[in-house]
């Protein structure tokens, strides 16, 4: 949920003028997300936005460039969107909930796990294809001592 907020919030900073958090709260629940201002207030942090001034000169949020926006941790993705995995051979399946499998993904993209030869994302699941059924059981272990047990 956390990864398709953040989404949202760049995408209507990156699409309107927003003067204030209020303003984003108002919009993200039009967008079908109710977060509270302390959340509101952590995401804006976590993506980097920033007040400057709009065409007409008045304060504003805005994004920075996509090239400096940083990068989820894993650790806070696995926490939020891996709900179960599963595997054979030297594939390995995680699930997610709909809409978390790119993120999940690319986050584990960004780890350079020395077991992983790629992944591949869909809406809800991402495929990790290892370098054998071994290295596979090791990163099933890896990824479980990154996420917390769920009750």
């Amino acid at each position: 949920m956390k990864a398709q907020r953040h989404a949202a919030i760049l995408r209507l900073v990156r699409g309107h003028s927003i003067p204030s958090q209020e303003r984003l709260r108002s919009l993200l629940a039009h967008a079908g997300f109710d977060v509270t201002q302390a959340t509101l207030s952590r995401d804006i942090h976590e993506l980097g936005l920033v007040k400057q001034q709009d065409a007409s000169g008045a304060p504003c949020y805005a994004a920075p460039p996509d090239e400096i926006v940083p990068a989820p941790t894993l650790t806070g993705f696995l926490h939020t969107l891996l709900l179960r995995s599963d595997g054979v051979g030297p594939l390995l399946v995680l699930r997610t909930p709909t809409g978390g499998a790119s993120a999940l993904a690319a986050a584990l993209d960004r780890e350079t796990w020395p077991e992983v030869l790629g992944t591949l994302a869909g809406d809800d699941t991402v495929l990790i294809v290892t370098r054998s059924p071994a290295a596979r059981r090791r990163l099933a272990r890896r990824l479980a001592d990154y996420t917390p047990p769920r009750h």
